[in-house]
This record gives structure tokens, C-alpha cells and sequence, in this order.
């Protein structure tokens, strides 16, 4: 599990140390959560990512304050994160986040990169990647069950996935 924890905070690039600690903090939660047998834990694990992705807004904002952005380009944007960390595992397009928040799929991609320079593909990705590093170092899950579990359409689908975001295949991942 500390290959995965320190795994994301290789991801998040050199932060002030602050920063780096709160992020470490809530990884730490979300594998407490992983490990737990509470009734709630998916529940419990979805607010955990949605929290983790509005610290990870948060220091972004820090330094977007800086470009002035609308008001209502920071709303869109805080609300297509907190749509993402409750719906990324069944929902993996662009076109699902855009109805719910009454916009065009162009605008919202226009939006996110803006305010992030990422795509709105990045933040669903890096989401799944989360939850299948998780799953594949703390369950005993098979990589078909996390591949359905994640709602993708088969196992190949989820290999390549994991293969091209990791850089190593589920298996691999799993091994080391």
C-alpha cells in the first residue's frame, strides 16, 4: 500500500511541504477506509475521493487566483469536481458531466482547461487510477472483478486502461 500512497505523491509534483502533507493525509484516509469493513465504505470511500480532489482544486487555486478567472468558470468547475469524485466509476465521459451541469460538452472541456490546463478525461482518469491501484494492492479482487467494478466494458478494456495511465499492467502492478 505505501508504493501506492507514495505513488500519488510522486503525482503531485514538489509541493510546499504543507501542501504535500495534506495530500498525504488524505491518501492515508482513504486507504484507512480501503481497509475497514464499515457499512458505508464505498459511501464513505466516494466523499473521500471528492474530498481528495477539492484539496488537490484547492492548491491549484492558489496559484489560478493569479489569472482572475470568472466567478462562474470557478463555480463550473468546483461543481463538475464534486460530480466527478461521486460518479467517475459509472460514469466515464465527458457528455455525463456536462448534461448534469446544463452545459455543452465543449464548454465544460473549455472550462476545465482554464482553470486546470488539464482535460476533463484527465480528472475521470485519475480518479479510476486511484480506485484500481487501491483496489489491486488491498482486495484480493480479481483484475475482471475491479474491470466490472469500475464499469469498464471488459477486462481488456481495463488492462489497456491501466497500462497506458501506469505504465504497467494490472498483473504487473499487482506483483510488485
Amino acid at each position: 500500500m505505501n508504493s501506492v500512497k507514495e505513488e500519488w505523491l510522486r503525482r503531485c509534483g514538489t509541493l510546499p511541504r504543507e501542501e504535500a502533507l495534506r495530500v498525504e493525509r488524505r491518501i492515508d484516509d482513504i486507504v484507512d477506509c480501503m481497509n475497514s469493513s464499515h457499512a458505508y465504505k464505498q459511501e464513505i470511500l466516494h466523499m473521500l475521493y471528492g474530498v481528495f480532489l477539492l484539496e488537490l482544486h484547492g492548491m491549484e487555486n492558489a496559484t489560478i487566483r493569479e489569472r482572475r478567472l470568472p466567478p462562474r468558470v470557478e463555480e463550473i468547475f468546483g461543481q463538475f469536481l464534486r460530480l466527478v469524485a461521486l460518479h467517475f466509476v459509472e460514469h466515464h465521459d465527458i457528455g455525463f458531466y456536462a448534461e448534469k451541469l446544463n452545459i455543452s460538452t465543449v464548454y465544460l472541456s473549455r472550462v476545465v482547461r482554464q482553470v486546470a490546463n488539464r482535460t476533463v478525461i484527465d480528472y475521470i482518469n485519475q480518479m479510476l487510477l486511484m480506485e484500481a491501484t487501491i483496489l489491486l494492492s488491498t482486495t484480493t479482487f480479481s483484475i475482471s472483478q475491479i474491470a466490472e467494478r469500475l464499469h469498464f466494458a471488459d477486462t481488456a478494456s481495463f488492462s489497456r486502461f491501466f497500462s497506458r495511465e501506469e505504465g504497467v499492467s494490472p498483473r504487473r502492478y499487482r506483483e510488485s
